[in-house]
C-alpha cells in the first residue's frame, strides 16, 4: 500500500530519502527534480495538471505528486528512549482537527528540537499530505506517536518521571514556570480545548496572557509561543 503526497517542496524533500519515493507525477518541467529522480532511478511520469487534480484530489498539488511508501508512527517508547537533551519534551495534541496546524506544530517541534509528538489513532488529524506540505519537510524529521487512549498515554509518561503541562484558557502565566524537567506540553483541541479527563492528569496549566480585544490564538500560534518558551527557559542566552 502506498500513499500520495504532492508539492514541490515536499517532493524534494522526500527525494533526501528516496528510498521511500516509488514514482514521481509531474506536469510540465522542473529540471532539479527530474535530476533528483534520475540520480536515483526513480520513475517520472509526465502528465497534465487535470489529471494530477483527480489524483491528488486537489488542485493545490503545483503540478507534483509523489507516491510513497506510507509515513510510520513509533512507539511512545521511541520518544522517550531518543530524548535529544538533558530533559524529555514531547508535544502531545488532544484531537486536533486541523491538518495546517499539525504540519505547523510538526515545523516548530523540529525547530526547537522536541523529541516528538503525540496524537490520537481517531477524532484527529493524521499525517496527510496537507500536513507534510505545511510541514515543509519535518514530516521527515519529528516522529510521531499516534495512540488509543491519551489519558492512559499521559498516566504512563507520568510514571516515567515526565511532568504535563497543559494550555488553556485559565492557566498560570507560562513564563512563571521553568520547566526545568521532562514536559509533556499537552495543546488541546481548536474548539473544545482539553478534555476533562486530560486537565486532571495536568501537573501545570499555562496560558498566554491576551491584552488585545481577541479571546485565543490559533492552536500551532499558542503551540509555538510555548515550545520557545520551553526551548528558552532550558537554554537562557
Amino acid at each position: 500500500m502506498t500513499q500520495l503526497m504532492y508539492g514541490r517542496n515536499v517532493a524534494k524533500q522526500l527525494l533526501t530519502d528516496p528510498r521511500k519515493v516509488h514514482r514521481v507525477y509531474l506536469a510540465g518541467t522542473d529540471r532539479e527534480l527530474e535530476a533528483m529522480c534520475r540520480k536515483h532511478n526513480i520513475r517520472v511520469e509526465h502528465t497534465d495538471r487535470r489529471s494530477l487534480n483527480k489524483l491528488a484530489g486537489t488542485d493545490r498539488h503545483q503540478g507534483v505528486v509523489v507516491e510513497i511508501d506510507p509515513y510510520k508512527t513509533v512507539p511512545v517508547a521511541d520518544l522517550v528512549n531518543n530524548r535529544k537533551g538533558e530533559y524529555g519534551f514531547i508535544i502531545l495534541l488532544d484531537e486536533l482537527e486541523d491538518p495546517h496546524n499539525l504540519g505547523a506544530i510538526l515545523r516548530t517541534a523540529d525547530a526547537v528540537g522536541a523529541d516528538g509528538v503525540i496524537f490520537k489513532k481517531t477524532n484527529a488529524v493524521g499525517l496527510t499530505p496537507t500536513v507534510a506540505k505545511v510541514s515543509a519537510g519535518a514530516i521527515d524529521t519529528v516522529q510521531c506517536a499516534a495512540v488509543t487512549n491519551l489519558t492512559r498515554t499521559v498516566q504512563d509518561l507520568k510514571k516515567q518521571g515526565y511532568w504535563i503541562v497543559g494550555a488553556d484558557m485559565d492557566g498560570q502565566d507560562y513564563r512563571t514556570v521553568k520547566y526545568d524537567f521532562h514536559t509533556v506540553l499537552v495543546i488541546g483541541n481548536e474548539g473544545k480545548g482539553i478534555s476533562r479527563l486530560l486537565r486532571e492528569e495536568c501537573d501545570y496549566v499555562v496560558s498566554l496572557p491576551m491584552k488585545g480585544s481577541i479571546e485565543s490564538l490559533n492552536a500551532s500560534v499558542s503551540a509555538g509561543i510555548l515550545m520557545y518558551s520551553i526551548m528558552s527557559a532550558r537554554s537562557p542566552v
